[in-house]
């Protein structure tokens, strides 16, 4: 073996789970337009939301929730936030796109942040903490083979529809709502970050 491969082989950790890296390497989010039932459910979907809970939470305060949207709940969503839309002006065409995935989609699940009083742990790194429950949830989706998307919209930074229609309470936020169904195609790849352009190596 020559010092090259030598080198080579002890930067590699003995514990590296290599189907991980894989899928970390090569991960890629379905469009929600594309999702199809069947989507998780029961104990499927309870073990997603339990590896997406498995995110980096300084001080152990939990500071986001979860809301399954089942068919009655997205249906009642997309009537609401179609009303919101009208209420507010927006274009008949936007207010469709953002509404029909509600429509359309096998599931909805909601992340919620929601921080907690805390001397010790600023409200944004408990933001950062839900923003890695919902990545979290995305990834554990896509893992398990099924297919995935994280959306936003206007729709998720509208308080008065987020409180009428799903229940948010004061100082609640909504990260984002994460679409799960069986995949259709995927997509082409797109562009990814060049990393040399957004590295700095500092000695």
């Amino acid at each position: 073996m020559s010092e090259t491969e030598k080198s080579a082989k002890s930067e590699i950790p003995e514990g590296r789970n290599e189907g991980a890296v894989a899928f970390f390497r090569t991960r890629r989010s379905r469009p929600a337009k594309m999702l199809r039932a069947p989507a998780p459910e029961g104990e499927a979907l309870r073990d997603l939301l339990t590896m997406a809970a498995r995110a980096p939470d300084h001080g152990k305060l939990e500071p986001w929730r979860f809301i399954v949207m089942g068919p009655e709940t997205r249906a009642a969503f997309a009537d609401a936030a179609e009303a919101r839309g009208r209420e507010l002006g927006l274009d008949p065409d936007r207010i469709e796109k953002s509404v029909s995935g509600f429509r359309s989609s096998p599931l909805v699940i909601a992340v919620i942040a929601s921080p907690k009083p805390s001397d010790k742990v600023p409200e944004i790194e408990q933001l950062f903490s839900a923003a890695s429950v919902a990545y979290g949830l995305l990834n554990a989706a896509l893992a398990s083979g099924w297919g995935a998307n994280w959306l936003t919209g206007w729709m998720a930074h509208d308080k008065p529809l987020l409180a009428r229609a799903l229940g948010l309470g004061d100082g609640e936020t909504l990260v984002g709502f994460i679409h799960v169904g069986t995949a259709g195609r995927t997509p082409p790849e797109r562009p990814r970050p060049d990393i040399d352009a957004i590295t700095e190596w500092r000695p």
